[in-house]
């Protein structure tokens, strides 16, 4: 007798009914989040070059082995990566298959009649006997339907159900997650989020050369950007005289959106609005107004540059880079709000507000840098193969003159930091969120029961049974037996 046993074969269609049930699995959904949650590890430790390209660029000189092996794996852009994008699809496509069914199935169910009443209640968990009647009947119905139980009666017992709400609670913090997980999809997909520093008395254009870093959704468009300007009349910051703490930061703005034109305001926590589009104060700084002249006199560079802030007093630095000058020279310099010497710190910044400005300077001579096409921080100069002139200071209307030219404070522009968002899937991920907290406290706090009540000529039997040993169900069996008595 052969022991050979013949396996017949999946086909295609088995293969895939195969794979289906293996991705829709809860089982899988769990591994695939957590698989989410590790991937996005590397995001977090790792620059990415849609936030930061000037880091990537450090880390590709700092580590020029391994950079080129990471860009290769898409570390630098981890969430736009198809590995990630993988794993977040097949987690989307399995949430769907594993909570869909079971909410038709839930739905079904509690549209269904209680389960008939067991022929032993003696058996259940919470059992009790007293005496009574067809009247008890009546009373024990009459107390299920005031407490909401799901009822199904026959001639000499009731069934009684409640507590379909922590299933209920579970589905609806799976199905929430999809919600979320649809809110963020369409915000990537097609919204956007940038950044820009305005000076005050300038414009705001909202067109991609505006922006000083800019993301785009992947169905986004340049073309869909919308056509509003903003102008920076005046910007006004309150401090603590004691403290230093800020109280108030107000941007008061002009804006044009279409032909409409407004005087508006924008507050921390008050942003404008154009349609999806919002529009938030970020962030503030000053912007010292320069001019550059070389030795003949003639002027190589004049206008504000802003200065990145580094403290609560707003002692800010930056770099002004003038590539016209011959040869070309850069100031690596610290902008003093409130200027004080110390003994110990040297300049320092001892309020934020405009009392005593002061702008401290080294003079570099060399190349810039600004040709190589190399992306590098209006904030820094690469000193490494450039010649330092000389080291010097500026008050406002102040001159200092070095050899090759003079450098002047004209004077002093606050700059606001301007966030634009048009996250057109937040509202999915918000309520999506809201829907998960509420199923996530559903299905911890609810709890399935059933209960029987049947009456036997002169005896009533009233038994109970709790879904995961649910705690309270023998204070509720107590009261329903004191009210049918």
């Amino acid at each position: 007798m052969s022991n050979n046993v013949d396996i017949p074969e999946l086909g295609f269609f088995g293969l895939i009914r195969f794979a289906w049930r293996q991705l829709t699995s809860m089982r899988t959904a769990l591994i695939l989040l957590m698989m989410m949650g590790i991937a996005a590890i590397p995001g977090s430790v790792i620059p990415q070059r849609t936030s930061n390209p000037i880091a990537v660029r450090d880390f590709f000189e700092k580590h020029p082995g391994t950079a080129p092996f990471y860009d290769r794996l898409s570390l630098f852009d981890v969430y736009g990566s198809p590995w990630f994008s993988a794993i977040y699809i097949l987690l989307f496509i399995s949430l769907i298959g594993c909570v869909l069914p079971r909410a038709v199935e839930h739905f079904h169910a509690m549209r269904a009649l209680p389960p008939v009443t067991p022929k032993n209640l003696n058996r259940m968990e919470h059992h009790t006997v007293f005496a009574g009647d067809a009247a008890s009947l009546e009373r024990a119905e009459k107390w299920f339907k005031k407490n909401r139980f799901r009822v199904r009666k026959s001639d000499s017992s009731i069934s009684a159900e409640k507590g379909y709400l922590r299933e209920t609670g579970n589905l609806l913090f799976h199905l929430s997650l999809i919600l979320i997980l649809i809110g963020i999809s369409f915000g990537s997909l097609f919204g956007l989020q940038g950044e820009a520093i305005v000076n005050t008395g300038e414009r705001f254009v909202n067109v991609p050369t505006s922006y000083d870093n800019l993301r785009l959704g992947k169905l986004t468009k340049e073309s869909d950007l919308g056509q509003f300007t903003i102008t920076v009349d005046k910007f006004v910051a309150k401090y603590d005289p004691k403290t230093n703490m800020p109280q108030d930061y107000t941007a008061y703005v002009t804006t044009t959106d279409g032909e409409v034109t407004k005087k508006q305001i924008i507050k921390v926590n008050s942003p404008l609005t154009f349609g999806s589009t919002r529009v938030y104060l970020q962030a503030n700084g000053y912007s010292p107004i320069v001019t550059v002249r070389d030795s003949q006199g003639t002027i190589a560079f004049q206008g504000p540059v802003p200065f990145l802030p580094q403290d609560g007093n707003l002692r800010s630095i930056g770099a002004i880079k003038v590539p016209d000058a011959q040869p070309p020279v850069g100031f690596v310099a610290s902008f003093l709000p409130t200027f004080e010497r110390t003994k110990t710190m040297g300049g320092v910044s001892i309020y934020p507000e405009l009392l005593n400005p002061r702008l401290l300077f080294s003079i570099w001579s060399g190349d810039l840098g600004l040709d190589s096409g190399i992306p590098q921080s209006v904030y820094r100069i690469d000193t490494e193969k450039m010649k330092r002139l000389a080291l010097g200071s500026v008050g406002v209307g102040e001159s200092y003159q070095y050899e090759g030219g003079t450098i002047t404070l004209e004077g002093v522009a606050p700059w606001v930091n301007l966030q634009i968002v048009d996250d057109r899937g937040k509202g999915f991920a918000l309520f999506g969120a809201i829907f998960a907290i509420l199923g996530l406290l559903s299905s911890l706090y609810g709890r399935r029961r059933r209960i029987w009540v049947k009456v036997t000529g002169t005896q009533v039997e009233v038994a109970a049974l709790a879904k995961n040993n649910a705690p309270g169900l023998e204070d509720e069996v107590a009261r329903l037996v004191e009210s049918v008595k």
